[in-house]
Protein backbone atom coordinates (compact mmCIF):
# COMPACT_ATOMS: atom_id res chain seq x y z
CA UNK A 1 0.00 0.00 0.00
CA UNK A 2 0.91 3.54 -0.65
CA UNK A 3 1.10 6.50 1.93
CA UNK A 4 -2.40 7.73 1.20
CA UNK A 5 -3.71 11.04 0.05
CA UNK A 6 -5.89 12.88 2.02
CA UNK A 7 -8.94 13.05 -0.42
CA UNK A 8 -10.90 11.40 -2.56
CA UNK A 9 -10.57 12.28 -5.98
CA UNK A 10 -12.99 10.23 -7.72
CA UNK A 11 -15.92 7.78 -7.66
CA UNK A 12 -17.91 5.17 -8.94
CA UNK A 13 -20.44 2.13 -8.17
CA UNK A 14 -20.85 -1.33 -8.86
CA UNK A 15 -23.56 -3.72 -8.07
CA UNK A 16 -22.46 -7.56 -6.78
CA UNK A 17 -24.21 -10.65 -5.43
CA UNK A 18 -24.10 -8.83 -1.63
CA UNK A 19 -25.08 -5.33 -2.39
CA UNK A 20 -23.84 -1.99 -4.03
CA UNK A 21 -20.22 -0.65 -3.85
CA UNK A 22 -19.22 2.42 -3.25
CA UNK A 23 -15.56 2.63 -5.10
CA UNK A 24 -13.17 5.66 -4.49
CA UNK A 25 -9.79 6.40 -5.15
CA UNK A 26 -7.48 9.43 -4.47
CA UNK A 27 -4.59 10.66 -6.03
CA UNK A 28 -2.22 7.60 -5.24
CA UNK A 29 -4.63 4.80 -5.92
CA UNK A 30 -7.81 3.17 -4.44
CA UNK A 31 -9.19 4.64 -0.94
CA UNK A 32 -12.86 3.12 -0.32
CA UNK A 33 -14.14 -0.05 -1.00
CA UNK A 34 -17.80 0.36 1.15
CA UNK A 35 -21.19 -1.78 0.63
CA UNK A 36 -23.76 0.58 0.66
CA UNK A 37 -25.42 0.08 4.22
CA UNK A 38 -21.60 -0.79 5.71
CA UNK A 39 -20.43 0.55 9.33
CA UNK A 40 -18.38 3.82 8.58
CA UNK A 41 -19.55 4.13 4.77
CA UNK A 42 -18.72 7.84 3.92
CA UNK A 43 -22.04 8.64 2.70
CA UNK A 44 -21.78 10.86 -0.31
CA UNK A 45 -18.41 12.27 -1.39
CA UNK A 46 -16.95 15.62 -2.41
CA UNK A 47 -15.60 14.29 -5.12
CA UNK A 48 -16.94 14.03 -9.03
CA UNK A 49 -18.34 10.16 -9.89
CA UNK A 50 -16.40 9.22 -12.55
CA UNK A 51 -17.18 5.63 -14.49
CA UNK A 52 -14.14 6.05 -16.89
CA UNK A 53 -11.58 6.32 -14.43
CA UNK A 54 -9.26 3.57 -15.68
CA UNK A 55 -8.28 2.32 -11.83
CA UNK A 56 -12.18 2.19 -11.09
CA UNK A 57 -12.72 0.71 -13.87
CA UNK A 58 -10.00 -2.02 -12.99
CA UNK A 59 -11.39 -1.83 -9.56
CA UNK A 60 -15.11 -2.46 -10.88
CA UNK A 61 -13.68 -5.50 -13.01
CA UNK A 62 -11.47 -6.78 -10.31
CA UNK A 63 -14.91 -7.31 -8.31
CA UNK A 64 -16.73 -8.41 -11.26
CA UNK A 65 -14.49 -11.47 -11.83
CA UNK A 66 -13.91 -12.25 -7.55
CA UNK A 67 -17.93 -12.49 -7.63
CA UNK A 68 -18.41 -14.75 -10.81
CA UNK A 69 -15.78 -17.14 -9.45
CA UNK A 70 -18.74 -17.75 -6.81
CA UNK A 71 -20.36 -20.63 -8.81
CA UNK A 72 -17.04 -21.60 -9.42
CA UNK A 73 -15.93 -22.43 -5.86
CA UNK A 74 -12.41 -21.17 -6.05
CA UNK A 75 -10.78 -17.37 -7.05
CA UNK A 76 -7.74 -17.19 -8.92
CA UNK A 77 -4.86 -14.97 -7.72
CA UNK A 78 -5.60 -11.83 -9.31
CA UNK A 79 -3.27 -8.56 -9.23
CA UNK A 80 -5.18 -6.34 -6.88
CA UNK A 81 -4.97 -2.40 -7.60
CA UNK A 82 -3.03 -0.10 -6.34
CA UNK A 83 -4.11 0.88 -3.03
CA UNK A 84 -4.16 4.05 -0.83
CA UNK A 85 -6.31 4.02 2.24
CA UNK A 86 -6.27 6.76 4.49
CA UNK A 87 -5.31 5.57 8.20
CA UNK A 88 -3.26 6.10 10.96
CA UNK A 89 0.38 4.12 10.99
CA UNK A 90 -1.03 1.64 13.18
CA UNK A 91 -4.19 1.46 10.98
CA UNK A 92 -1.91 1.10 7.80
CA UNK A 93 0.22 -1.79 9.37
CA UNK A 94 -2.91 -3.80 10.16
CA UNK A 95 -4.64 -3.54 6.96
CA UNK A 96 -1.01 -4.63 5.33
CA UNK A 97 -0.91 -7.26 7.81
CA UNK A 98 -4.68 -8.73 6.45
CA UNK A 99 -2.98 -8.67 2.69
CA UNK A 100 -1.01 -11.46 3.96
CA UNK A 101 -3.66 -13.53 4.66
CA UNK A 102 -4.21 -15.88 1.48
CA UNK A 103 -7.60 -16.82 0.21
CA UNK A 104 -9.41 -19.69 1.58
CA UNK A 105 -7.04 -19.28 5.12
CA UNK A 106 -8.30 -17.46 8.31
CA UNK A 107 -6.61 -16.01 11.48
CA UNK A 108 -7.43 -15.15 14.67
CA UNK A 109 -7.44 -11.20 15.81
CA UNK A 110 -4.92 -12.62 18.47
CA UNK A 111 -3.10 -14.34 15.64
CA UNK A 112 -3.09 -11.08 14.00
CA UNK A 113 -2.16 -9.24 16.77
CA UNK A 114 0.86 -11.55 17.39
CA UNK A 115 1.94 -11.51 13.76
CA UNK A 116 2.34 -7.47 14.44
CA UNK A 117 4.32 -7.79 17.23
CA UNK A 118 1.88 -6.37 19.82
CA UNK A 119 0.36 -9.68 21.33
CA UNK A 120 -1.29 -7.52 24.39
CA UNK A 121 -3.19 -5.06 21.56
CA UNK A 122 -5.87 -7.77 20.20
CA UNK A 123 -8.62 -4.59 20.81
CA UNK A 124 -6.46 -2.52 19.09
CA UNK A 125 -5.92 -4.96 15.98
CA UNK A 126 -9.60 -6.15 15.91
CA UNK A 127 -11.09 -2.22 15.74
CA UNK A 128 -8.05 -1.65 13.39
CA UNK A 129 -9.55 -4.38 11.00
CA UNK A 130 -12.84 -3.03 11.96
CA UNK A 131 -12.40 0.65 10.19
CA UNK A 132 -10.57 -0.98 7.28
CA UNK A 133 -12.00 1.35 4.57
CA UNK A 134 -11.01 -1.05 1.40
CA UNK A 135 -13.42 -4.18 1.69
CA UNK A 136 -13.02 -7.23 0.14
CA UNK A 137 -9.59 -6.39 -1.62
CA UNK A 138 -7.76 -5.45 2.01
CA UNK A 139 -9.42 -9.04 3.34
CA UNK A 140 -10.46 -8.32 6.94
CA UNK A 141 -13.34 -10.88 6.53
CA UNK A 142 -10.43 -13.71 6.91
CA UNK A 143 -10.35 -12.77 10.52
CA UNK A 144 -12.01 -14.65 12.87
CA UNK A 145 -13.41 -14.68 16.96
CA UNK A 146 -10.46 -16.55 19.38
CA UNK A 147 -12.77 -19.54 19.09
CA UNK A 148 -12.99 -19.37 15.38
CA UNK A 149 -16.51 -17.52 15.05
CA UNK A 150 -17.78 -15.42 12.68
CA UNK A 151 -17.45 -12.28 14.07
CA UNK A 152 -16.62 -8.10 13.94
CA UNK A 153 -17.30 -7.52 9.95
CA UNK A 154 -18.55 -4.28 9.25
CA UNK A 155 -20.49 -4.86 5.87
CA UNK A 156 -22.64 -7.62 8.08
CA UNK A 157 -21.87 -11.05 9.04
CA UNK A 158 -23.80 -12.35 6.22
CA UNK A 159 -21.71 -10.71 4.18
CA UNK A 160 -18.35 -12.65 5.77
CA UNK A 161 -20.01 -15.65 5.82
CA UNK A 162 -20.40 -15.18 2.03
CA UNK A 163 -17.04 -13.80 1.11
CA UNK A 164 -15.51 -16.49 3.05
CA UNK A 165 -17.79 -19.33 1.23
CA UNK A 166 -16.78 -17.95 -2.05
CA UNK A 167 -12.71 -18.56 -0.85
CA UNK A 168 -13.18 -21.87 -0.59
CA UNK A 169 -15.64 -22.46 2.36
CA UNK A 170 -16.91 -21.58 6.19
CA UNK A 171 -14.84 -22.12 8.90
CA UNK A 172 -17.40 -24.83 10.42
CA UNK A 173 -13.69 -26.78 11.81
CA UNK A 174 -10.43 -25.16 11.25
CA UNK A 175 -7.21 -26.81 10.92
CA UNK A 176 -3.50 -25.71 10.95
CA UNK A 177 -2.49 -24.54 7.50
CA UNK A 178 0.30 -26.59 5.68
CA UNK A 179 2.78 -23.26 6.33
CA UNK A 180 2.17 -23.49 10.63
CA UNK A 181 -0.25 -22.62 13.25
CA UNK A 182 -0.76 -18.47 11.94
CA UNK A 183 -3.69 -19.43 9.46
CA UNK A 184 -6.41 -22.11 9.03
CA UNK A 185 -7.25 -24.04 6.25
CA UNK A 186 -10.99 -24.40 5.81
CA UNK A 187 -12.64 -27.74 6.05
CA UNK A 188 -13.42 -27.84 2.15
CA UNK A 189 -9.54 -27.66 1.11
CA UNK A 190 -7.50 -30.00 -0.01
CA UNK A 191 -4.83 -31.13 2.22
CA UNK A 192 -1.23 -30.48 1.63
CA UNK A 193 -2.07 -27.62 -1.37
CA UNK A 194 -1.26 -24.20 -0.43
CA UNK A 195 -3.72 -21.38 -1.43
Amino acid sequence: MKTPAAAHTAWTEADTPLGRLLIARNALGLSGLWFEDQKYHPGTLDAPRDDADPLLRETVAAMTAYFAERDAGSTPPAPLPPMAPAGTAFQQAVWRALLDIPSGLTVTYGELAARLGRPEAVRAVAAAVGRNPVSVLIPCHRVLGADGSLTGYAGGLHRKEALLSIEGGLPATLRASPSGPPARRHDNDTPGVSA
